[in-house]
């Protein structure tokens, strides 16, 4: 591989989700001491998935939505 692929890094879905979760917040649709839970009531039907991934991150559903934000790096252990 050239190096130029090789830093070529694909987002984590989780930094996908991260973004959405800070669009929300720089919207004023949730606050940063809010629960995550309280993300559930945004996303409906594709909720239980991002649930999985947070949970799989060691995160509490009763975690506020800035431990979330203040994430820098997504990566599997």
């Amino acid at each position: 591989m050239t190096e130029g692929v090789m830093n070529q890094q694909v987002a984590h879905p989780m930094e996908k989700f991260q973004r959405q979760v800070r669009s929300l917040v720089d919207s004023k649709v949730v606050r940063p001491n809010d629960r995550l839970w309280k993300i559930a009531l945004l996303y409906g039907d594709e909720w239980s998935y991002w649930k999985r991934e947070l949970e799989d991150f060691e995160f509490s559903m009763q975690d506020p939505i800035s431990a979330l934000l203040a994430v820098e790096t997504w990566e599997e252990a």
